[in-house]
């Protein structure tokens, strides 16, 4: 698929996507990672733009990501918290978002605690809607940054076996790796307590483990996802420490992987939790690499959704 190929306006989830369509993101994302490598650092694709970051949750990696981004595409960048929105005097979500569309906006980045709610906002406004989490349901961009990062570092990913490890039933960046992850041909397999891996994620084409030497084994990348507290109504497991010593991985437990086996994490890192600090700094670690890859790939997003948005400047 070329990129003059690209239908979409929003980016709402990545089980909505084709293969074909992951492959034309992550090869835009690629050929902005090389102009990034410029010391100007800066591309006209986006210049008059204006990109509005609606952020109702809170973000550090994702909405700074998403401003620099957008920056380096030369488009003008508008961040709204949730504390600063009218959403605190009662105004609803609907609202909030056709106030921005009739303000000039030409892409809103959303983030919210409501699973579906980038997907309603995309049938009530005409600006374009990139998904930037919403609730427990996906988190596109950052599988999409993961599956950069897997690629870069391991090649094609058919056939290649992908653990994710943690809290997957509260995690939409599982969720998103997980439909990613499959339609690139990789093996996925969720692992974790019983109480946060439930059998029902098999029907989603994952193998489920409980027995973390049994699923690090044979790895050949292993994706850490820290506990999800704030999506919690009630404790899944005794302790963090019970969990700790039960699935942190920690230098004895790294001797399960294989030795090139990568670590991957999404942050916010809880260090002495689900890693310790010696393997989240190690060489095998690639999470720098995953939040510097996050700004190509979404500018990727940015620009491929802005392309059917109207008034795009092409590339020469």
């Amino acid at each position: 698929m070329e990129i003059k190929d690209w239908q979409r306006s929003s980016l709402l989830s990545l089980e909505e996507l084709t293969a074909e369509e992951i492959e034309c993101i992550l090869c835009q994302a690629f050929k902005f990672k090389e102009e990034l490598s410029n010391p100007r650092r800066q591309t006209d694709h986006l210049k008059g733009k204006r990109v509005v970051n609606l952020f109702l949750e809170p973000s550090t990696r994702t909405r700074i990501a998403f401003e620099i981004a957008a920056k380096s595409l030369s488009a003008d960048v508008i961040s709204i918290s949730g504390k600063s929105s009218s959403l605190t005097k009662g105004e609803t979500l609907k609202d909030t978002a056709l106030n921005i569309q009739a303000l000039g906006a030409d892409l809103i980045v959303v983030r919210h605690s409501s699973p579906g709610s980038p997907l309603f906002l995309s049938r009530t406004i005409d600006v374009p809607i990139i998904n930037a989490g919403d609730g427990a349901h996906e988190h596109p961009s950052q599988g999409l940054l993961d599956i950069f990062t897997l690629r870069e570092n391991i090649g094609n990913l058919m056939g290649r076996k992908i653990t994710i490890l943690g809290d997957i039933l509260f995690s939409r960046v599982a969720r998103s790796n997980l439909w990613g992850l499959k339609k690139l041909g990789a093996e996925v397999t969720l692992a974790g307590p019983s109480t946060l891996v439930p059998r029902q994620f098999e029907e989603m084409g994952a193998r489920v483990s409980h027995d973390l030497k049994e699923s690090l084994a044979d790895a050949d990348a292993v994706m850490l996802l820290r506990i999800q507290h704030e999506r919690q109504s009630s404790s899944h497991f005794p302790s963090l420490s019970e969990y700790t010593k039960m699935f942190g991985l920690n230098e004895a437990r790294s001797k399960w992987l294989k030795p090139n086996a990568l670590i991957l994490h999404p942050g916010p890192i809880n260090r002495g939790v689900e890693i310790d600090s010696e393997l989240a700094d190690s060489n095998r670690a690639v999470i720098l690499d995953q939040v510097k890859n996050g700004i190509a790939v979404r500018m990727a997003i940015l620009y491929l959704c802005a392309q059917n948005s109207g008034g795009l400047i092409k590339n020469d």
